[in-house]
């Protein structure tokens, strides 16, 4: 029997598919989605069937919308701004993401929720208001920071992820426990996965626009760069940035870097082969927005690449135009860390299957 799956704030479907994937985790059946991106909404409809919905959440919630039952409900709600919570102008009646979350895990009869966001939820006063609101609908939480590469992406990405449970439940066994290791760890753990290991079967990319062919070509094309941009690709070496830009090319390194002299180490800086990327978001295609740059071709990384070191499969279907792809994949949850939370929430509701037989 599949668990009945509510996915929010869902995307392109990253988290759903490590639930619900055999490669990932499994077990788990797609019931129904939400996102106010309607291309995300069109990909989720092509990889796991028409029950996707794009609208708002706070209006769904407050017009008594239809929610179907459902065992778990996952998500990433937007967070306020950790500092400005509570300090919101008066008469603003916005309230946080996470509470029509919470109204729809109450309203679906769900046993159990995971919320997923940037690592500095943890600490914040959100995350407490969080707990505590979960605590008046019955559930206990468990939370921590979780590392994409522990879990098998080629990523270091970094959320928090929280899951809630019924009181009558048993506590989820969490964090999960990895699947990989840093190198030159004391474990007989696999190291983490690397760049290498995820882009260096992939050919050079091929044109500037997505293509009518087999994946993973079809998402595997460049950009037209200006001759000036190409001789900066060029300056930059293998795990080089801005900084080495400016050394080796004073003339053509743009002027507001050369005055920053300080500041992120990987602005228009190159991957590693043979470690795991950075934390691949929205705009990957742009060097001058992170280290994007390809490990030894002067370029930065394609669609498909950026894909892979989310790790998503080859399979997987994106809709949309160049840039509504881009922002789905860098908005994702990389499958592989949505498995590893799922076979958490799946031992969980398997013990209580038990316990009911």
């Amino acid at each position: 029997m599949a668990y009945r799956l509510i996915d929010l704030f869902s995307g392109a479907g990253g988290l759903t598919l490590g639930f619900t994937d055999r490669r990932f985790c499994g077990g788990f059946e797609s019931v129904w989605s939400l996102d106010f991106d309607a291309a995300a909404v069109e990909t989720h409809r092509a990889n796991f069937g028409p029950h996707a919905d794009c609208g708002d959440i706070e209006e769904w919630v407050s017009s008594n919308r239809p929610i179907p039952a459902a065992d778990v409900v996952i998500g990433g709600p937007p967070c306020q701004g950790f500092s400005l919570l509570n300090k919101r102008r008066a008469g603003d009646s916005r309230r946080a993401l996470w509470l029509p979350f919470m109204d729809v895990v109450e309203r679906s009869g769900a046993s159990m929720f995971v919320i997923e966001n940037v690592a500095e939820l943890l600490k914040s006063p959100e995350c407490a208001e969080i707990e505590k609101h979960a605590r008046k609908l019955g559930f206990d939480t468990v939370k921590e920071i979780l590392l994409a590469a522990d879990y098998g992406a080629a990523q270091t990405r970094k959320r928090t992820v929280i899951i809630g449970y019924k009181r009558d439940m048993a506590a989820p066994q969490f964090p999960p426990l990895p699947t990989h290791a840093q190198p030159n760890s004391i474990t007989n753990l696999p190291v983490w996965r690397t760049v290498r290991d995820v882009i260096a079967d992939l050919p050079a990319p091929v044109g500037t626009e997505i293509r009518s062919t087999e994946a993973p070509l079809n998402l595997h094309f460049g950009r037209t760069p200006t001759e000036k941009s190409l001789k900066r690709y060029k300056a930059v070496p293998p795990g080089g940035n801005r900084f080495d830009l400016q050394r080796n090319a004073p003339e053509i390194t743009p002027d507001c870097w050369i005055r920053k002299t300080s500041g992120g180490t990987d602005l228009f800086g190159r991957l590693w082969w043979d470690r795991p990327s950075v934390t691949i978001r929205t705009e990957f295609f742009k060097p001058e927005k992170g280290r994007y740059l390809h490990p030894d071709q002067d370029r930065p990384i394609t669609h498909r690449e950026a894909a892979r070191i989310m790790g998503f499969p080859d399979d997987f279907e994106f809709v949309g135009s160049k840039v509504e792809i881009a922002r789905q994949i860098g908005n994702a949850v990389p499958p592989p860390l949505a498995g590893a939370i799922a076979s958490v929430v799946r031992q969980v509701l398997d013990g209580k299957m038990r316990a009911a037989a």
